[in-house]
């Protein structure tokens, strides 16, 4: 089937009829699309359809009757404009008249849009005399730039031309008021987008980088120069030969990927969702197991926006002098090759890049020596893009690159603004070779919000900002102040993730590139060990935080001997803070920051006493006995009332419990008369970064099913849990709760909480999971569940669940340890994106471990419980 046998003009007058022109419609659909399959020329497909809507569109005009209305133009505006469809783009309309319109133009217009709708094309027209599109035009730069667009279609062609008349006149958009409307139109869309085009769900239309930073360029290029493609401006030398290809190729790319995405949505979709990316990869012909053909094509969208947003930053540099006058002549010299002019640092010495390549190094280093320099200068710029494209070698490889890029790592500001350009204009993939593998690295889960080498990059710069953010992170802002040497902890943060992407453990990869990276740049062979060390363990104080029991002090002491001294430990603990709050905006809340302080005390606290000299449990037992009495004195209650009540009490209840914890406890127990009943208390002071919510009542197995049901059924997260028994069988048990979003809990849920969690303690049976719709962003990211048996010391079973996070997880996880007649001693509740990672430490109802037959049924009963199609 070909273009020309669907076209139109083949259609006599007769076939006029909305069933024929619908099917006719979806035979060219069809035929696009098995054409966009067998690879044929984007541009053509996408010019081709604005082509076929254009006859479609003057068929119809000319079928209601309005070629008689002889002062009306219809003029395509916008996109559709520029001879440009895909497949779900809207076919913007201009409907025009010199100044005004007949009753009966009014009726076949409204014939004629009802046509269009009736054949559910996606039509966006507006109805406008001239004086209409002037004035709207002045007041919204979104029309204006939408008749700049604007391309005659049929009617009058002097009413067309007297509209060109009005929008080439001076008084309408000076091209510098339209130049500096467009720049800040451009720095709202890129903030609306979150300001970052590395998102795991871009939007390839309006994000950085995208197709409308391409369609800034031209539309100044329109406005300013009448350029009538960018192509034109190689004429005017605003960009070279070269220049011009790379913004086709990236053009190209990004329609071939809007043109994949609007086919498989089959709506106006600018967004590449996760729930679409495998479809958009395989219709793209990307291949490979698991989620590689995802990956790969993530990657190149990644590497292309990086280019259109390089691109885009240099153009509007040069439109900047040619439109405003800004020739920046406020000029410095810092040395015989730079100097400043104004806030943006310049070559003075053409080709220097391309014939002495450290000076490249050389460039970043005079940045962070210079507070007042804020970018690189345009021709600068182009001058860098030219040489690095031309390297022969890795940067690195060559020894005055070492030396210089050392004296940035340990530079002051060093960190900043020079390595922020540096990662920007692809230095840093020209310097690192490990590091031009991560460039645009997809990590496909929810718990990464960016690719590899810009959560790396964002990581890097909560480091450089610990000492600006005494507020956010006070201790990391005390540690950092301390470290010896700041420089190995950013060769650690650049090396952390660098080996994702490649098969194996990424951090013991990483650790390996790491060492020989710092031997190379002269680094002593302990200060090389120290950061591979940090590399290697750059996830294990995170894990030990929110995933082990860290009231226990063999906990404590197992990290303390890896960790061996304060320096490896506050180290550690800087890198750590930062990674956590560089993988998205929302993983850093006040629960996690406490769970961080208390590991990093506790740890500082064994290092101090020494790891072989460990505290006496009893020892610490009775000291923090003896601090709550003290305490209870003081608000009236005396100890002969407080003793009866705790030696119902085990002593692991004092060992897991801090002193203001027992006091809040035993002030309201010895108020509590109907032990029949259930009391539940909540925190509201939340001094350890979240909600707790005590449960005292009778020990029965379906006790922590019926609590996480409540609480999940108020949209609430349980973090940790603290499942105790009293020595006459009374369970003395804390929830760590939040908000879903991080936050603490609204005070208004609270008295509701508690009386649905007293009512479901006292009736169990009536306790139902409220069920709740699965994210959209969670679909794709189904898994079956793994259940890990750990070994412990203690007479316990530790157990651990990795399973897909379903609303109701933990109640189902709590109902299939009830049906297994199993008691529940603790619970580390640990939600990283999609994936809940759960730590259970349970015994049979004697008080034993399991054996290896039980373990096996408690498995089987998991996977089939927890299995994401159950």
């Amino acid at each position: 089937m070909d273009f020309e046998h669907l076209s139109p003009l083949k259609i006599s007058a007769d076939n006029l009829t909305i069933p024929f022109l619908k099917k006719h419609h979806l035979d060219f659909n069809d035929w696009q699309i098995e054409a966009f399959k067998n690879k044929h020329d984007i541009t053509l497909l996408v010019k081709q359809r604005a082509r076929y809507i254009d006859e479609l569109l003057t068929r119809l005009w000319d079928f209601v009757g309005l070629s008689e209305s002889y002062d009306l133009a219809l003029i395509a505006v916008g996109g559709y404009g520029r001879g440009e469809l895909h497949p779900k783009s809207d076919i913007d309309l201009l409907i025009l008249s010199e100044s005004g319109f007949s009753e009966q133009s009014e009726q076949k217009i409204s014939q004629f849009i009802t046509l269009l709708w009736d054949l559910k094309l996606d039509v966006g027209q507006s109805v406008r005399t001239l004086q209409d599109c002037y004035e709207q035009g002045q007041t919204d730069i979104t029309i204006a730039t939408s008749m700049l667009e604007a391309r005659f279609l049929i009617g009058n062609k002097q009413t067309f031309k007297k509209l060109q008349e009005t929008l080439e006149n001076d008084s309408f958009w000076p091209s510098d008021k339209f130049f500096i409307a467009k720049k800040e139109e451009q720095i709202g869309r890129h903030k609306s987008c979150h300001g970052d085009g590395y998102s795991l769900e871009p939007d390839i239309k309006n994000g950085p980088g995208g197709l409308r930073d391409l369609q800034t360029v031209a539309w100044i290029s329109k406005c300013h120069f009448n350029a009538h493609s960018l192509l034109e401006l190689t004429t005017f030398n605003y960009i070279t030969p070269g220049e011009y290809r790379e913004l086709v190729d990236c053009q190209t790319f990004l329609w071939t990927i809007r043109f994949a995405l609007h086919t498989v949505t089959k709506r106006p979709d600018n967004r590449l969702l996760f729930d679409f990316q495998s479809e958009v990869a395989a219709l793209l012909g990307y291949t490979g197991q698991a989620n590689e053909a995802i990956e790969q094509m993530m990657k190149a969208f990644y590497q292309t926006i990086h280019r259109v947003k390089e691109l885009n930053d240099m153009l509007l540099q040069y439109f900047d002098e040619a439109i405003l006058g800004n020739l920046n002549q406020k000029i410095e010299s810092i040395d015989q090759h730079f100097q400043l002019r104004d806030q943006m640092i310049e070559l003075k010495t053409p080709y220097l890049f391309s014939d002495r390549p450290e000076t490249i190094l050389s460039l970043f280093l005079h940045i962070a020596n210079d507070a007042r320099v804020q970018g690189i200068y345009s021709p600068t710029l182009r001058e860098l893009r030219e040489a690095r494209r031309c390297l022969t070698q890795w940067l690195q490889n060559i020894p005055e690159c070492r030396i210089i890029f050392m004296e940035i790592m340990r530079h002051p500001r060093g960190m900043g603004l020079a390595l922020t350009l540096m990662h920007k204009y692809g230095v840093l993939a020209a310097y690192i070779p490990q590091w031009s593998r991560i460039v645009g690295q997809m990590q496909f889960d929810l718990f990464h919000a960016y690719t590899v080498d810009e959560h790396t990059h964002k990581l890097i710069k909560n480091i450089y900002n610990y000492p600006a953010n005494k507020e956010t992170h006070p201790l990391a802002h005390e540690r950092y102040n301390y470290l010896e040497k700041p420089e190995l902890l950013f060769l650690a943060a650049i090396f952390h993730d660098i080996a994702k992407g490649q098969k194996g453990d990424h951090s013991t990869l990483g650790a390996v590139d790491a060492c020989a990276f710092c031997e190379l740049h002269g680094l002593s062979r302990y200060e090389s060990k120290f950061v591979a060390w940090l590399v290697k363990e750059h996830l294990t104080m995170s894990v030990t935080a929110q995933r082990r029991d860290i009231s226990d002090s063999r906990v404590i002491m197992e990290f303390a001997q890896l960790v061996r001294d304060e320096k490896h430990l506050n180290y550690l603990f800087c890198l750590t803070v930062a990674d956590i709050c560089a993988t998205n905006e929302d993983t850093w809340n006040s629960w996690k920051g406490t769970l961080m302080r208390e590991l990093y005390y506790s740890t500082q606290k064994m290092l101090r006493r020494g790891v072989e000299n460990p505290p006496d449990i009893r020892d610490r037992i009775r000291d923090r006995q003896r601090k709550t009495l003290s305490a209870l004195l003081e608000v009236g209650i005396e100890e002969k009332n407080v003793k009866p009540l705790w030696k119902r009490f085990n002593l692991n209840y004092f060992f897991r419990y801090h002193s203001r914890q027992i006091v809040w406890h035993t002030t309201n127990l010895l108020q509590h008369k109907d032990h029949s009943q259930p009391m539940v208390l909540i925190s509201d002071k939340n001094e350890r970064g979240a909600t707790e919510i005590f449960v005292y009542h009778k020990d029965m197995p379906a006790l922590f099913s019926s609590v996480v049901t409540e609480i999940d059924n108020k949209k609430l997260s349980v973090h940790d849990a603290k499942i105790l028994s009293s020595r006459d069988d009374f369970s003395l048990s804390t929830f760590t709760v939040l908000e879903q979003d991080g936050e603490h809990i609204d005070p208004d849920k609270i008295q509701r909480l508690k009386a649905a969690i007293e009512r479901g303690l006292i009736a169990p049976e009536t306790v139902n999971c409220q069920q709740t719709r699965l994210m959209r962003i969670k679909r794709q990211f189904k898994f079956e569940p793994e259940i890990t048996f750990l070994p412990t010391k203690r007479k316990r079973t530790q157990i651990e669940i990795i399973a897909f996070d379903a609303p109701g997880i933990l109640a189902n996880i709590g109902e299939v340890f009830r049906s297994s007649g199993l008691m529940l001693d603790t619970a580390k509740i640990t939600t990283i994106g999609e994936r809940a990672e759960d730590l259970f430490i349970v015994s049979t109802e004697d008080g034993d471990a399991l054996t290896e037959q039980q373990e096996a049924n408690l498995k089987a009963n998991l996977i089939a419980e927890l299995s994401p199609d159950s």
